[in-house]
C-alpha cells in the first residue's frame, strides 16, 4: 500500500489536489511561485526537463519536415499538379491552426501536462494512419489531423518557460532549437536512405517512432507549478517546488506559498484587453510573417532542388524519374531527389543553429525587440539575394543563411510570447499566436510551389516585403520582456 508522501509525489504530474485557500497568519512569511523558482535556481531538474521537453522538438520537426521530403514521391505516385502538392502542406497547417487555439484554451483550463500528452497520442496515431493512405484525398485529410496533434507540442515550451529562472530563459530556450535541428536532419537523412529503397510510406512509419517513445517518459514531467497556483491547486504546486528543490540540492524560501487571487483563465477577451491589445495584434503579425518566411524557405529549397532552378554550370543535377517518357515530361514534374539534393538540404538545415550564439547574445544584451528586428531585416535581404544567378554552391550558401535567420526569428518570438503574457492566459496566447503562425504557413506553399514557378522574382519580393513589415512591428512592440519576471495575472 502506497504511503501518503508517495501519493503526494505522484500527484505532481497526474492529479490535482485542491485545498481551501487560507490566509496566512499576520506576520508570517510568504512566497510566490516566481520567488520560489528564482530561489531554487537552475540545476539537475532543469537539465532533465530541457532534455525531455526539448525532445518534443525532434518529433515535431520530423512530422512537419516530412512533407518536404515526400512531396516528389506523392507527386509521382498520384500524378499531382503544383497546387495539389501545395495543398498538402496547407492542410497540415490548417489542422495546426484550428487545434492550436482549441488546445491552448484547454491547456489554460485543464493543465499543460494533460494537453501535451493528448497531443502526442493524437499525432502519433494519425501519422501512422497516413502511411496507409489509399489515395491523395485520404493523405491530405490524415496529414491535417497530424498537424492538429502537433499543435499541442507548444505546451512543452510553456512548461519549460514556467520552470526556468528569469536569467536562464534567454539562454536555455534558444538552445531548444538544437532539437528541432536534430529532427530536421534525422528526417532528411532517413529520407535519403528509406525513400529510394522501401518507400515513402515506411519513412512516415519510422518518423512516428520518436513521438511514441517520448510518451513513455511523460510520467517524469510535472505539471506547471504556476498553473497549479493559478487554479488554486496550492498543494500540488508546493509539492512540485519541493521536488525540484530536492533534485537541485537547493532550499525552499522561508514561509508558506502565497496564492494570488483566483481569476478566470483562458479567456480570449483577455488577449484584446487594453493592456495587451496592441501587443497581441503586433505579435500576431510577426508570427504570421515568420511562419510565412520559415516554411517559404523550406519549401522553396525543395522546389529549387526538385526543379533544378539554380543557374550556372555547377548546378546540382536532379535525378529524373524517367528517360524522356511522356510521364517524365508531364506538367506534374515527376522528378525525384538525387544524393546531391539531399546533401544540399542537410547543409542548409544545419544553418538553423549557425546563428544561435549570436541570437542568444542579441536576445540577452540587445533585448527581444531589437534582436528580432535585426534578424527579420536580414531575412528580407537574403530573400532578395536568392535572385542572383549563382552556382549550386552559392545557392546552398544563401539557403544556409536564410535557414539560420528564419530560425533565429522563431527563437526570439517564442521567448517573447511566452514571457509577455501572464500565467492565466499564457497557453491561450501561445495557442492563438501559433494559430496565426499557421495562416502564414498555409499561404507559403502556394508562393513557394506555385507562384515561384510563374514568377521567381515576384515570389522572392513578396517574402522580403512581409519580413520588412515584421521587422518594423518587432521594433515597435510596446513591452520589452528582457529581465522581466513572468506575470501571474493581468
Amino acid at each position: 500500500m502506497a504511503t501518503a508522501p508517495k501519493e503526494s509525489e505522484n500527484a505532481i504530474g497526474l492529479e490535482e489536489i485542491y485545498t481551501e485557500r487560507q490566509e496566512p497568519p499576520k506576520g508570517q512569511k510568504t512566497f510566490t511561485v516566481e520567488e520560489a523558482v528564482e530561489t531554487i535556481g537552475f540545476g539537475r531538474f532543469h537539465v532533465a526537463l530541457f532534455l525531455i521537453m526539448g525532445s518534443t522538438g525532434v518529433a515535431e520537426a520530423m512530422e512537419i519536415m516530412l512533407i518536404a521530403v515526400v512531396s516528389p514521391f506523392i507527386r509521382c505516385e498520384w500524378q499531382l499538379q503544383d497546387w495539389q502538392v501545395a495543398l498538402v502542406t496547407t492542410m497540415v497547417f490548417f489542422g495546426y491552426m484550428v487545434f492550436s487555439i482549441v488546445l491552448g484554451l484547454l491547456a489554460d483550463r485543464y493543465g499543460r501536462w494533460k494537453i501535451l500528452l493528448l497531443s502526442f497520442l493524437w499525432a502519433a496515431y494519425f501519422s501512422l494512419l497516413t502511411s496507409f493512405a489509399p489515395s491523395y484525398i485520404w493523405f491530405v485529410f490524415l496529414r491535417a489531423m497530424v498537424g492538429g496533434g502537433v499543435s499541442g507540442h507548444a505546451q512543452g515550451l510553456i512548461i519549460k518557460t514556467e520552470f526556468l529562472p528569469t536569467k536562464y530563459r534567454g539562454y536555455m530556450l534558444p538552445l531548444s532549437q538544437v532539437f528541432w535541428l536534430a529532427g530536421s536532419l534525422l528526417i532528411i537523412g532517413l529520407a535519403s536512405v528509406v525513400n529510394p529503397t522501401i518507400g515513402w510510406r515506411w519513412l512516415i512509419r519510422i518518423a512516428s517512432i520518436p513521438g511514441i517513445l517520448l510518451i513513455l517518459v511523460f510520467k517524469f514531467i510535472p505539471e506547471s507549478a504556476r498553473y497549479n497556483v493559478s487554479t488554486g491547486n496550492e498543494a500540488a504546486a508546493l509539492a512540485t517546488l519541493q521536488r525540484i528543490a530536492k533534485m537541485n540540492g537547493a532550499t525552499m524560501p522561508e514561509g508558506v506559498l502565497r496564492e494570488p487571487a483566483k481569476e478566470r483563465r483562458g479567456r480570449f477577451k483577455d488577449l484584446v484587453h487594453p493592456k495587451y491589445l496592441r501587443t497581441t495584434l503586433q505579435i500576431w503579425i510577426i508570427w504570421l510573417g515568420i511562419a510565412f518566411a520559415y516554411y517559404g524557405v523550406i519549401l522553396a529549397s525543395a522546389e529549387l532542388l526538385e526543379r533544378d532552378l539554380v543557374c550556372g554550370p555547377a548546378a546540382a543535377p536532379v535525378q529524373d524519374s524517367g528517360d524522356g517518357s511522356e510521364e517524365s515530361r508531364s506538367p506534374c514534374h515527376c522528378r525525384l531527389f538525387g544524393p546531391a539534393a539531399y546533401q544540399t538540404m542537410i547543409i542548409s538545415t544545419v544553418g538553423e543553429i549557425a546563428l544561435n550564439p549570436l541570437n542568444i547574445l542579441g536576445i540577452n544584451f540587445l533585448g527581444r525587440r531589437l534582436s528580432l528586428c535585426i534578424t527579420m531585416g536580414c531575412t528580407a535581404l537574403f530573400f532578395l539575394l536568392l535572385n542572383i544567378c549563382t552556382s549550386s554552391a552559392g545557392m546552398t550558401g544563401f539557403l544556409f543563411m536564410l535557414r539560420a535567420l528564419v530560425s533565429a526569428n522563431f527563437n526570439t518570438i517564442y521567448i517573447y510570447t511566452a514571457e509577455v503574457y501572464p500565467t492565466t492566459m499564457r497557453a491561450l496566447g501561445m495557442g492563438t499566436s501559433g494559430s496565426l503562425c499557421r495562416v502564414g504557413a498555409m499561404v507559403a506553399p502556394f508562393i513557394s510551389q506555385v507562384l515561384m514557378s510563374a514568377s521567381f522574382i515576384g515570389a522572392l519580393c513578396l517574402f522580403s516585403s512581409v519580413c520588412v513589415v515584421c521587422a518594423i512591428s518587432a521594433l515597435t512592440l510596446p513591452i520589452e520582456t528582457k529581465g522581466r519576471a513572468l506575470q501571474v495575472c493581468i
